[in-house]
């Protein structure tokens, strides 16, 4: 009976664990599987692309510090529909005891460039920005210490000017006459037969003699509604109420004595000289009596 060999037993192979993709290779084959690029990716994260390449390939030494890359690998998970905590997990895991190189307090920079401003804008803001300071600042001073270096009369001539009021009236001559309605008056001024004012004044309306007129005439259709001031003197009514008051004097002296007295003192018109009457001629004179001629006849 012929021998049977042995069965020869299989050696105890060791199971060959298939490799595991880093958590690099999962968000670079996610972001395949949707055909994004890595620009679309720094786009969309504002990650800098050079960050997202090596969270791909695992390049430690180029990253920043693990707190910022774990959470650019969350946001590229985020952006490729991936499970941000089991990247994060897992990419915490494969950093570990890693050294890296690049410092702590890294800067980082913004995706898009476009979106950022350029630096020799940014240094030309800063700059304006420290002029404007400074030149307010020498402003103040200066604002603070022109007082007491100004003159008084230049410091006067800078003053701001007061706020507007109403016109002051127009000063009135010492003598000066002024008629002032109190009711609705008719009057009628004039000068050597030419006519200064001719109409109504209401109340509250004045009219003032020009101190130019030589002999001003006064003719008013309600004297009581009129009040005459001599300067600052009220002079007496120019005629009776109810009546047309008429070639009344507007000097001050004869307004002051009053109509009445200025007619009296007014010296009377010139008369026409009369001539003397005609006296009866004398009847002529009788011849005188001749005297007895004496008879020298002698007896």
């Amino acid at each position: 009976m012929p021998k049977r060999d042995p069965d020869i037993e299989p050696l105890d192979e060791e199971p060959v664990e298939a490799a595991v993709p880093t958590a690099g290779e999962r968000l670079k084959a996610a972001r395949e599987e949707k055909k994004l690029s890595l620009e679309d990716i720094a786009a969309q994260t504002r990650i800098p692309q050079r960050h997202l390449e090596s969270i791909e390939t695992a390049e430690w030494d180029k990253l920043p510090a693990p707190t910022y890359t774990i959470g650019f690998a969350k946001s590229y998970a985020s952006a490729v529909g991936l499970d941000r905590t089991e990247i994060g997990d897992q990419l915490r895991e494969e950093m570990g005891g890693q050294r890296f190189t690049a410092s702590q307090a890294e800067v980082i920079e913004a995706a898009d460039p476009a979106r950022t401003m350029p630096k020799w804008l940014v240094i030309t803001a800063v700059i304006a920005v420290v002029f404007l300071i400074v030149l307010m600042t020498v402003l103040n001073r200066r604002s603070l210490e022109q007082p007491s270096d100004v003159p008084l009369n230049e410091a006067a001539v800078t003053a701001p000017p007061p706020a507007a009021t109403a016109p002051a009236p127009a000063p009135v001559a010492q003598d000066a006459v002024v008629l002032t309605a109190v009711a609705p008056a008719w009057i009628q001024v004039t000068d050597q037969g030419k006519s200064l004012f001719e109409g109504v004044l209401q109340p509250g309306k004045t009219f003032t003699v020009p101190p130019t007129a030589v002999a001003p005439l006064l003719k008013a259709g309600a004297p009581e509604a009129l009040r005459i001031n001599v300067g600052s003197a009220v002079a007496p009514p120019v005629g009776p109420p109810g009546k047309i008051a008429s070639k009344v004097s507007l000097k001050p002296a004869d307004l002051m004595r009053g109509p009445q007295k200025a007619a009296a003192a007014a010296p009377p018109p010139p008369s026409t000289p009369r001539p003397a009457p005609k006296r009866a001629a004398p009847p002529p004179a009788a011849p005188a009596a001749e005297p007895p001629v004496a008879n020298t006849a002698t007896q």
